[in-house]
């Protein structure tokens, strides 16, 4: 009969060489390494057999293309089997509440399309910091045994960025199909490719991407789930307030050009073609109190605004006031288009080298 020696949980038989066994040391990450047990003596089977006391760990694919296709596959694996789905829906879900709060004056008049402006890249971020602040932190232990048994962090994060940048097509997609199906104003010219909505959906990848890059390297520095929540809403809050929204002092204006949110607000309002819209926030002022205003013996401020519409003045007025509100910022040029994608682009860059250089310190992190 066989004799059967147990060594480390691996049951072997001792008829059979053990240079032939080997096992399969896979994390629950969906990652393998194989071990391989060498035989030093195989004369005789009732020999004692000799194990190396330190079998050597060796990645299957131990090449950074070959690792990378290996940590995708698990990532995709994940958005099946782990509920990583979710971001899908609930992208659909905020876009259809936002469409609905801001739907009616976007890219229609200058306040309405700064506001959907502002709102969509509020959005933008969201998905992004949502999509992987905690994809990182949530699985430093295995990436430790990982990178000790020889894989390549670049591998690692590079099949992150791949994933999730398959995520925000997605997001910004279903977006613009939310606000298709509200009937937003979708239909202005475009400046880049040959339809609007192209436009509009490469703008908001950008900002989505930008967020997510941004989350990925806030999770690759905090050691739990928990921090990276905690530190989530801190870092929505800042890219709101310096979203060039809100009025700041000067000396804040350096602050706010490292801000993801003022680069997408900025280029959602040129390709929304902004400062050839209508102003029309001063005349619905005067429309609300004209009648308190008077401007002469029983005559109202009211009573002048009538006089406008009657005589069909009324556009020609609001135009004037839009022109008065020019802000080169907004300006509807390709140059200045390109400019904010390419510094939303700069962002990702940045955030994922940085990235992979905390990473490749995470044996030294004794959290």
């Amino acid at each position: 009969m066989a004799e059967e020696k147990e060594l480390n949980g691996i049951t072997e038989d001792a008829n059979t060489p053990v240079s032939d066994q080997s096992v399969n040391t896979g994390e629950a990450s969906g990652e393998s390494s194989v071990v391989a047990i060498q035989n030093t003596s195989t004369t005789e089977p009732s020999q004692n057999i000799k194990i190396s006391q330190a079998p050597k760990k060796t990645l299957r694919y131990t090449g950074r293309i070959g690792q990378t296709f290996v940590y995708l596959g698990k990532l995709f694996r994940m958005f099946i089997f782990q509920s990583d789905w979710k971001v899908i829906p609930m992208a659909a879900l905020i876009a259809g509440l936002v469409s609905m709060a801001i739907g009616s004056g976007l890219f229609v008049s200058q306040e309405g399309t700064l506001q959907g402006a502002f709102a969509l890249a509020c959005v933008c971020i969201w998905n992004g910091f949502f999509n992987s602040i905690q994809v990182i932190c949530r699985e430093r232990p295995i990436i430790k045994r990982e990178h000790r048994a020889g894989m390549h962090i670049s591998s690692y994060v590079a099949a992150h960025l791949i994933y999730q940048m398959i995520i925000c097509i997605a997001q910004s997609l279903i977006t613009i199909l939310v606000l298709n199906v509200t009937q937003v104003k979708l239909n202005l010219d475009p400046l880049i490719f040959k339809d609007f909505r192209m436009d509009l959906a490469v703008t908001m990848f950008l900002i989505t991407y930008s967020a997510d890059t941004l989350a990925l390297l806030v999770s690759s520095i905090v050691h739990s789930t928990t921090t990276a929540m905690t530190v989530m809403p801190f870092l929505l809050i800042v890219q709101l307030v310096f979203a060039g929204f809100f009025s700041l002092p000067e000396s804040l204006n350096g602050v706010s050009d490292l801000m993801i949110s003022k680069w997408g607000v900025q280029c959602l309002c040129a390709i929304g073609n902004y400062n050839d819209q209508p102003a029309v926030v001063i005349w619905n002022k005067l429309v609300s109190s004209g009648n308190k205003i008077e401007v002469g013996p029983g005559l109202t401020m009211m009573d002048i605004l009538h006089e406008v519409e009657e005589l069909g003045l009324r556009d020609e007025v609001l135009a004037q006031l839009g022109k008065a509100n020019y802000n080169a910022k907004y300006e509807s040029t390709t140059a200045n288009v390109y400019k904010s994608w390419g510094i939303l682009v700069l962002f990702v860059v940045v955030f994922s080298f940085v990235t992979v250089a905390f990473l490749e310190f995470i044996d030294k992190d004794k959290r």
